[in-house]
């Protein structure tokens, strides 16, 4: 995942057939746009583990796109994870985006260790690394909410994940460039070479943002809350208002050079595919 700029995409494992039917058609919407990669997420509490697993394997099967599986530490053995990435092998995917995983209660629950297990995604890194495939991991410019502000810690944590095999991350979505830029400015300082790409949300549902945000401890600036709130009866203003955030990010990170641009898709195509083109990534 060398070369700049890159251009990602990323899914949920949908719940029923209607979900699944308007996941192939977002990916059907994004075939001509090249995605270099798609990646699938794991549910809550690795609650989606086989659908993650049957979905993945299917995009890569029918799509062609590079596909990334998540992979999370979450109620299973080492044994089990072991078995999982067996299975993506098999499935033709050779990346995984190692997590540790939020708890059933969610990021600020307590940790519940599953026995013969792992408690931390860098244990995960070498499992995966050792089983040949490329890895990835989670980055956090607004701070993990387990870190509760530890910005140097943040920093050891990825720089030690990347000591087990880490090549590459993907960050949480993000509004302020500057903690992107901050997190960067420190590895590359630390001699790090992970390739960092920055995670982009482009903002349609008001309510699904404030529930993101929440569980993942990201502000959301005032400056933000005001453009969106204009439209909360507005669906078309809503998305293009979040066309429009997305696309001053987008150009203030590509200013600078990033590796390339992750895109939070919730599994519609529209609005991220209308990002790109307005910025000229495709």
């Amino acid at each position: 995942m060398s070369g700049a700029p890159t251009f990602s995409v990323e899914f949920f494992p949908p719940k029923d057939e209607a979900g699944e039917n308007r996941l192939w058609h977002a990916l059907a919407a994004f075939e001509d746009c090249r995605p270099d990669f798609a990646s699938v997420t794991y549910g809550a509490g690795g609650s989606s583990r086989d659908r993650t697993i049957r979905i993945t394997s299917a995009i890569t099967a029918r799509t062609g796109i590079p596909t990334i599986a998540h992979l999370t530490c979450v109620g299973s053995t080492k044994a089990e994870l072991e078995k999982i990435l067996q299975q993506y092998a098999v499935s033709g995917i050779k990346s995984i985006l190692a997590l540790r995983g939020d708890p059933q209660g969610g990021p600020e629950a307590d940790w519940v260790s599953t026995p013969n297990g792992f408690d931390h995604a860098d244990q995960l890194v070498s499992l995966a690394t050792q089983n040949g495939f490329e890895v990835g991991v989670a980055a956090f410019p607004d701070g993990h909410p387990a870190s509760k502000g530890d910005f140097a810690k943040d920093v050891e944590v990825l720089l030690e994940k990347e000591r087990r095999g880490a090549s590459f991350a993907t960050t949480q979505f993000f509004f302020d460039v500057d903690k992107y830029f901050a997190l960067t400015k420190q590895l590359k300082a630390s001699d790090s070479k992970l390739s960092i790409y920055p995670g982009i949300l482009p903002i349609t549902n008001i309510s699904q943002l404030n529930r993101m945000a929440q569980l993942s401890g990201t502000p959301v600036p005032d400056s933000v809350r005001e453009k969106i709130s204009q439209h909360e009866s507005d669906p078309i203003g809503l998305r293009e208002a979040g066309i429009e955030i997305a696309v001053e990010i987008c150009q203030k990170l590509l200013n600078v050079g990033v590796p390339g641009l992750h895109f939070y898709t919730m599994n519609s195509a529209a609005s991220t595919k209308e990002v790109i083109k307005r910025i000229g990534l495709r």
